[in-house]
Parts: structure tokens; sequence; C-alpha cells
């Protein structure tokens, strides 16, 4: 009875749950009836932990494909579907172009992209067998498509920019299965790290967690064959 009733609802995976982002995204899901497991990372308690019946945390290494998999068997198991996963989880650099090194550019590909990758390849496998498909959304970045932007941020650009690449090529293998990727792309978000960061700027000018969330919810309520290729940049007035 249980796996019926999970069955006649919306599920969502959130991968990256506890950032203030996820956060926002889990919140906003969980308010238009999603049921949602979100992902934290291991060993580390969050005392801000969304609370619902609706929502399951679940401790993972997005850094590790096999863990994933299991990630998502049980997920299967639990909820029957992922009609929509917000992949969330990622990490920012800032030097500029000559004083980048290897080692920030492997740390920004594994952050930004590999988690993308592995995590997106799992969820796109298990869509495929679905008879409505999916939807999985990945957060971009404006330095890594606006023309100047990237300027003092070399490694998280060059990171980012494949993000882009990965959903056109899951839009095209996905095509006839209903299988959708799009690309959410913030500027600067207002979050208590920013602000810390950039205590000069004016954060009326940023965009918050809410807005963006705002945004997410819309598409993950769209059908996959309306919205295709989906790009959406929310920049504020950053």
């Amino acid at each position: 009875m249980q796996q019926n009733l999970h069955n006649m609802k919306k599920n969502a995976v959130v991968t990256g749950a506890a950032g203030n982002l996820g956060k926002a995204v889990v919140r906003k899901l969980l308010e238009a009836g999603y049921w949602v497991i979100g992902t934290i990372s291991p060993g580390k308690d969050d005392p801000e932990q969304v609370s619902h019946p609706n929502f399951e945390s679940y401790p993972l290494d997005v850094t590790d494909q096999k863990a994933i998999n299991d990630f998502i068997h049980y997920t299967v198991a639990k909820m029957g579907q992922i009609h929509f996963s917000a992949l969330l989880v990622g990490g920012f650099d800032m030097h500029s172009f000559e004083d980048t090194s290897l080692e920030d550019i492997h740390k920004m590909m594994k952050l930004n992209f590999e988690t993308a990758f592995i995590s997106s390849q799992t969820i796109f496998k298990q869509m495929k067998q679905q008879p409505t498909g999916g939807i999985i959304l990945f957060v971009g970045a404006k330095p890594a498509i606006e023309k100047g932007a990237s300027k003092g941020m070399t490694a998280y650009a060059l990171s980012k920019s494949l993000i882009f690449k990965l959903a056109e090529h899951i839009n095209t293998e996905g095509a006839d299965y209903q299988v959708q990727a799009s690309v959410i792309v913030p500027s600067v978000i207002d979050t208590p790290q920013n602000r810390k960061a950039m205590p000069n700027a004016d954060f009326s000018q940023w965009i918050t967690p809410e807005q963006i969330a705002e945004s997410i919810l819309f598409l993950a309520n769209q059908p996959p064959r309306l919205m295709h290729e989906t790009i959406l940049k929310l920049y504020g007035n950053a």
C-alpha cells in the first residue's frame, strides 16, 4: 500500500540538500507535494535539516560511483520512480588564469563536473526505463557562458562549462525516452557565506535561494517533451 502511495505522487532526488540552495529546493518541492530524498555529506550533522514526513536525508559521497548506484537503487526500491532530480553539489574557486594550478583544475572538475556526470549517468539509466521519462537539472554558472565574466575564476568557469555540454548529450540520447536535462544559471546567490565574503556588495541585487527554488519547481513540473534543452538564466541584477 505504501509503495502504491509513493507512485501516486511525484518523486524527487536532490543532491546537496543541506546547502543553502538545497534546503530551499527541498522545501519548495515538499510544498508542491513531492516525495523527496536529499543527499547530505556523510558524517556531517545538520541542525537545520528539513523536517517533513515526505522527506528523507541520505548520507552520500557524490564522488563515489558505487555509492551513487546504491543510492539510486535504494531510492527506486522505496519510491518506484524518480520523476525529477536536482543535482546541486558543487564548489567554487577564485584564481586568475596565470595563478591557476592543475590541482585547482582537478579539484573543480571533480566537484563540479565529475559529481554531476556520475550522478546524472546513473539517474539517466533509471529514467530511460520509466514510461514517463524524467527531468535532470544541473547548476551552471554565469562565468561559464557569459563573455568576460570568467575573469579570476578560471578553474571554476572551465569545470562549469562542461555542464552545458553534458546537458546537451543527455537531451540527445534521452529524446526517445522523454528524459530531459535543464540547466539553471544563477549569478551571485544571497547566502550568509557570500555576504561574509563580499561585505561591501549590494545584497539587494543578488538572487535568493528561494527565488531560484521557485524557478526549479517550475522546470520540475513541466512535461519533458515540452521543455527541451532549457537554459534558465537567473542573474537578478548582479
